[in-house]
């Protein structure tokens, strides 16, 4: 079904640019809601669960609060109260930096771990669900063209920073 009739649409949109975003947000939206689907009923959000995912595959060394905040898939201002919670449900530790008491280590408990094993099954078959209707090289294409515009909307959102920097300046 084409992303004008699953939203009713009745015009055409401006662009293929605007038709195209809108199907990538749209696309992104029913995947998200897909794996929250999975992840929700174990008590904790799509974004805890990013963040568990980020704190395993840091290791034992754990990694700073603003570290995690920048791995994350969602951008989002909230960090410290995600992992407030996160701690409340014993999934995280956080430790004061001995050498820099303005840094806060967190690590992902044997408990964080044991929720991400045990879920571990059920968001590889809502990923695969969510992407059945590719074969494996439409797959390889798709992460091509989402790195590819990933990175051109960075270059672009940072190319305007840099403008708006440089206006202010004037």
């Amino acid at each position: 079904m084409s992303i004008l009739r699953e939203l009713k649409q009745t015009r055409p949109f401006t662009s293929a640019t605007a038709e195209a975003a809108v199907s990538l947000m749209r696309t992104a939206d029913l995947v998200r809601r897909s794996v929250a689907a999975e992840v929700e009923p174990h008590g904790i959000t799509l974004q805890q669960y990013n963040v568990l995912r980020i704190l395993r595959g840091a290791g034992k060394e754990g990694l700073p609060t603003l570290e995690i905040a920048e791995r994350m898939i969602e951008q989002t201002p909230g960090i410290t109260r995600l992992i407030d919670r996160l701690e409340s449900k014993e999934l995280v530790l956080r430790e004061r930096c001995p050498t820099d008491r303005r840094q806060v280590f967190c690590r992902i408990t044997a408990d964080g771990l044991a929720l991400l094993k045990a879920l571990e099954r059920p968001i590889r078959v809502a990923e695969e669900e969510a992407l059945a209707a590719l074969s494996p090289n439409q797959l390889e294409q798709l992460v091509k063209l989402l790195d590819r515009t990933r990175n051109g909307l960075r270059a672009a959102l940072d190319a305007r920073r840099g403008n708006t920097t440089q206006e202010a300046t004037q």
